[in-house]
């Protein structure tokens, strides 16, 4: 009944069969989940609200704008690719976030928070400038509202005067719980019946910065949010209004609403033989340096338990900083604290540290202080897509003065890295995958700079990988051209992007040095070996990834299409060989004077020189 419904349709359903149509959203959104992972508490919490938004506006006339955009699950149903759910998050099938290219629907693209106020204003003044007619409305989370951007959004409501309509979905929960002053306000907002209803009161934050407070209403009773919008657009027409909406995050899934933190992200159905993911090795790790070293203190920004701390911040509670989704306060307080005497760790996913960049450089770096940065997901994400993929923090850290940058080859190494970085008293960046596949051993203790040489070649290549996927690629195409065309590559773990091991480089003799990363190409660790060596004859071959947003679908898949294929690195290190061997053939054959014998063939084409091989 319900396939590919469109607005049109959606309008002509009574109350009860607009009860029918939000469960099952909620089930295909339950089972598509369940297969391809995505984010499942926050789109279950949502499903009547976006039925709601979809009956009373005019999408796409209308433009919505869905704040981090993780939410967007039954908008998209509602849009016309209910038929391509079951395609969520795989390769060549809808993308988990908000995506312009995918449908006329979706009118911004999304992945980070608190952007969403922002972007709404731009459209609107957009509109207000073109003299054109239609609503802008976003949607962001009670979580998101921590985040500064939000407040310099509101900051240029008034001065604007364009008319938006913001929903805020509360349910008290970012990925973990909501934490700080705004959501003590909003807490206050939901359950003080004078604040709710605006009598007898003074104006509250969002009557200062311009808008309407409306609120509170229960974000889950699809008749009831249908007939509160109606009003509400109503509104609209004479100025910018906030509606406050409450929801339950998980809603209708009973794990989900047991332990909604636990089910916002859901890793795909074959991800189960991951053994080991960094982050559970970094908080039992830094647990037990904060045991020798009172010193020592763990931040995130909202991400407590995916980042591996629930334990650490449990047991340390004094020593444990959650900033809400503020990527940007957190380096800044990381930097401070270090500069009174303390060890902060700042654990993030790659791809929000990169909102952390000018405070990485200024407060951190140029103070040249011992904080460390603990990047998870840190190079290709997987089917969270283009906003997600963690492929740039090797070129923009590299370039500032003072940075340290380690990436571990597998667990055991970034436990000795966390060792290292207690007593080392400057900026370091340790980064890292999600899962850990491989267990490589050796290694020995770290030392700044230094690199570790797990194979020694025979002197023709020489492989230069950081971090365990491209360890791992190096190792496979090492045993590849072993096999299938007798060169026997050096394999080397540099696990130091910055500084570079030149005792290493300066001592390889091998013509050809061949770089693999999980990063981009442009400005990373192929990018630092190609300047080293700028003024020498080796050749040097990068593996990374091209100069693109690298969309979603499976880990492994996504690197082979993006330029760490192990057949490529083998087709490289072949060629190099034929090219090598054909040149010594011509050197050998000029040197015996270009004798032939009577079949006409040179001594050199006929026989392999003397050592060719």
């Amino acid at each position: 009944m319900f396939e590919n419904i469109s607005g049109g349709e959606l309008k002509l359903l009574n109350n009860r069969e607009l009860e029918a149509l939000c469960e099952n959203i909620r089930g295909r959104v339950i089972s598509s989940v369940l297969e391809n992972g995505g984010h499942l508490s926050s789109n279950l919490g949502v499903v009547e609200l976006t039925v709601a938004l979809h009956y009373v506006f005019d999408f796409p006339k209308d433009k919505i704008i869905f704040d981090v955009g993780h939410q967007c699950y039954a908008h998209k149903m509602l849009s016309g690719r209910m038929d391509k759910f079951s395609t969520l998050r795989k390769k060549g099938g809808l993308a988990g976030f908000p995506k312009r290219s995918e449908s006329e629907y979706d009118s911004y693209n999304t992945g980070h928070a608190g952007t969403s106020i922002s972007a709404a204003l731009g459209m609107a003044k957009a509109r207000d400038l073109a003299g054109a007619d239609y609503n802008v409305i976003a949607v962001i989370g009670d979580g998101s509202f921590n985040n500064g951007l939000v407040y310099e959004a509101f900051n240029s409501l008034k001065q604007l005067g364009a008319r938006i309509l913001i929903i805020l979905n509360d349910n008290g929960m970012s990925i973990s719980p909501t934490v700080g002053s705004m959501h003590e306000y909003l807490e206050v907002l939901k359950n003080d019946v004078e604040e709710r209803y605006h009598k007898n009161r003074r104006a509250g934050i969002f009557e200062r910065f311009g808008l309407e407070y409306d609120g509170v209403y229960d974000g889950n009773d699809v008749v009831a949010m249908i007939a509160e919008l109606k009003r509400v657009k109503e509104k609209l027409k004479s100025g910018s209004v906030i509606m406050h909406v409450m929801t339950k995050k998980g809603k209708g899934f009973g794990p989900g609403e047991d332990d909604p933190e636990a089910t916002h992200g859901i890793s795909d159905s074959g991800s189960a033989n991951e053994v080991v993911e960094y982050s559970q090795v970094l908080g039992k790790k830094l647990a037990g340096l904060a045991k020798k070293d009172a010193r020592v203190v763990a931040v995130t920004a909202a991400m407590t338990g995916s980042l591996g701390l629930s334990d650490f911040f449990r047991e340390f509670p004094a020593r444990s900083v959650d900033v809400g989704i503020c990527e940007e306060h957190a380096a800044v307080f990381c930097a401070a604290m270090a500069a009174q005497g303390f060890k902060p760790y700042y654990a993030v996913y790659s791809t929000f540290l990169q909102r952390s960049f000018d405070e990485i450089i200024l407060d951190i770096c140029s103070q040249n202080l011992p904080v460390t940065l603990c990047i998870d997901r840190a190079g290709i994400s997987g089917a969270d897509g283009e906003t997600h993929q963690g492929v740039f923090d090797l070129s923009y850290l590299s370039l500032i003065p003072n940075m340290a940058i380690a990436v571990p080859k597998d667990t055991n190494e970034l436990e000795a890295m966390l060792d290292f970085s207690l007593g080392y008293n400057g900026p370091l960046a340790i980064r890292y995958p999600r899962a850990c596949s491989h267990n490589f051993g050796g290694g020995g203790k770290i030392e700044l700079g230094k690199w570790e040489i797990m194979r020694r070649g025979d002197g023709k290549i020489a492989m230069l990988a950081c971090g365990e996927r491209a360890i791992a690629r190096a190792i496979a195409a090492a045993d590849d051209a072993e096999r299938k065309c007798g060169v026997c590559p050096a394999v080397i773990n540099a696990r130091f992007v910055k500084p570079l091991d030149s005792a290493v480089l300066n001592s390889l003799s091998e013509e050809s040095i061949i770089t693999i990363e999980d990063n981009a190409l442009i400005g990373g660790f192929g990018s630092l070996i190609a300047e080293y060596y700028s003024e020498s004859k080796k050749q040097i071959k990068v593996f990374a990834y091209r100069d693109k947003f690298i969309e979603h679908g499976g880990v492994n898949e996504l690197m082979d299409e993006n330029g760490m294929n192990v057949a490529d690195i083998l087709s490289y290190i072949e060629n190099r060989n034929e090219t090598r061997q054909a040149s010594c053939r011509k050197i050998w054959f000029t040197q015996q004077g270009g004798r032939r014998d009577r079949k006409g063939y040179s001594k050199g084409e006929r026989n392999d020189p003397p050592g060719l091989l």
